[in-house]
């Protein structure tokens, strides 16, 4: 059972909020405005578990009345029985809208994708992933920046890197982090046998200048000749940028604009979202370690999911969810039944650590 007071502190501030956005709030107009939309979803969630409260009390009182009217009686119960049934689920939303929340989750994020285990037909596969996401997020109305490719000779990626700008990104996609595997006939097989191959995914949270700082001193910025496929130049000006962050070891190289200004931003919007995502799984392993959850760590190294195309299916192993409509997952249509049961998972996972806190 929530706390009632805890509820009414919310319902309070809310009302609080809104009496001073009315007022004009002055300069702390966009702060205080976050906040309220921000409760809102909570204070609707706190407003229909009243209700069903209430219904409820209603419905039992109604029963007690209609102690000698046998038809009264019987409605009575019905409606005792099906608000019995509502109200555990109207609890848990209100329960799901007090979880903490992360505080990238609102924002967008940085996708990374790499060929795995089986050359060609991997880099085929990260190109088939690549495409799963742009198409999600044009479903979602969020844009895809890709800041460098690379791309392989049969067609798809070995590498590739983009930014996903949009509401609510990271926290639809954080789950997608870890490694994909694929199972079918690859094109350039001739005998027809199936074949298992890998990319990872890493979806990182794309970091503001005021999430981390960066200071120059730990930079080491090199600046050379872009070179295409096969190793030929294809600039005739020094614009590839390859940025080492010295205290981490982690280097970024950008070489995708002709101009080596804008190299350099894409690199460093890259490495400031490597830092972050490191930073942030740091303080995560220290805080809880007790949590590596029923969706898993998220480590890179963690076989996530498959795709077998023999048939038709998508497993998410982390949940044991096998969807019979690969065709669909894999055009970004039916993505969302995965997102949608991760994070399902990832709050029961929670609720119960909160409840057993």
């Amino acid at each position: 059972m929530i706390p009632e007071e805890k509820l009414d502190r919310v319902v309070l501030r809310h009302e609080a909020l809104s009496a001073e956005l009315a007022q004009g709030a002055g300069s702390d107009f966009a702060r205080l405005s976050k906040e309220y939309s921000d409760l809102e979803p909570l204070v609707a969630a706190i407003r229909a578990y009243r209700k069903a409260q209430g219904d409820l009390a209603g419905a039992e009182q109604m029963l007690r009345d209609a102690a000698a009217d046998p038809e009264m009686r019987d409605l009575a119960e019905d409606e005792v029985r099906a608000l019995k049934d509502a109200l555990p689920e109207v609890e848990r939303a209100v329960a799901v809208q007090l979880l903490p929340k992360d505080a990238a989750d609102d924002g967008s994020a940085i996708l990374e994708l790499r060929a795995g285990t089986g050359g060609d037909e991997a880099a085929l596969f990260a190109g088939d992933l690549f495409r799963m996401y742009q198409r999600y997020a044009e479903l979602r109305g969020w844009r895809v920046e890709i800041l460098s490719a690379s791309e392989a000779e049969l067609g798809g990626y070995k590498e590739i890197i983009a930014n996903v700008a949009g509401s609510g990104v990271f926290a639809r996609l954080k789950f997608e982090s870890g490694v994909h595997r694929v199972q079918r006939v690859p094109v350039t097989e001739g005998s027809g046998r199936i074949h298992t191959s890998a990319a990872t995914v890493a979806v990182l949270p794309e970091a503001e200048d005021v999430d981390i700082a960066i200071d120059d001193k730990d930079l080491r910025i090199d600046v050379f000749r872009s070179s295409g496929p096969g190793g030929q130049s294809v600039n005739t000006t020094d614009s590839a940028v390859r940025i080492t962050h010295l205290p981490t070891g982690i280097v970024v190289q950008q070489q995708d604009e002709k101009s080596q200004h804008k190299n350099k931003a894409k690199a460093m919007k890259v490495l400031r979202a490597r830092l972050y995502d490191a930073e942030r799984q740091r303080l995560d392993s220290e805080r809880a370690e007790s949590r590596k959850g029923q969706v898993g760590s998220g480590d890179r190294s963690e076989r996530i999911r498959t795709y077998n195309f023999p048939q038709g299916r998508v497993t998410d192993h982390r949940i044991n969810l096998t969807l019979y409509k690969l065709d669909r997952v894999i055009a970004g249509d039916a993505l969302d039944e995965l997102v949608e049961a991760l994070i399902a998972e990832d709050q029961a996972a929670r609720l119960a650590e909160m409840d057993q806190g």
